[in-house]
């Protein structure tokens, strides 16, 4: 499984993607943004699956990012 993190413009974006994802069974916790990563609510969703399941997430979306081994954030995506 691959980890991601997925901000959003509104916190409940953020909650509406959480549940989307734990009911298609999948690993996901809400959080707070991480400092060097920007977002419009200051809540985001880290989750783990086999891709990024973007069919998945509010569309409220502000982006989704990669997070690496090491700690650090890769931007897969950002939404409109």
């Amino acid at each position: 499984m691959t980890n991601y993190l997925a901000t959003f413009h509104t916190h409940l974006a953020a909650l509406k993607t959480h549940r989307s994802l734990t009911a298609a069974g999948l690993a996901a916790r809400m959080a707070p943004v991480p400092r060097r990563i920007s977002s419009s609510c200051g809540t985001c969703v880290l989750y783990s699956a086999e891709n990024p399941c973007y069919d998945k997430l509010d569309t409220d979306t502000e982006a989704v990012y990669l997070l690496n081994e090491d700690g650090t954030a890769a931007l897969l995506r950002e939404f409109e």
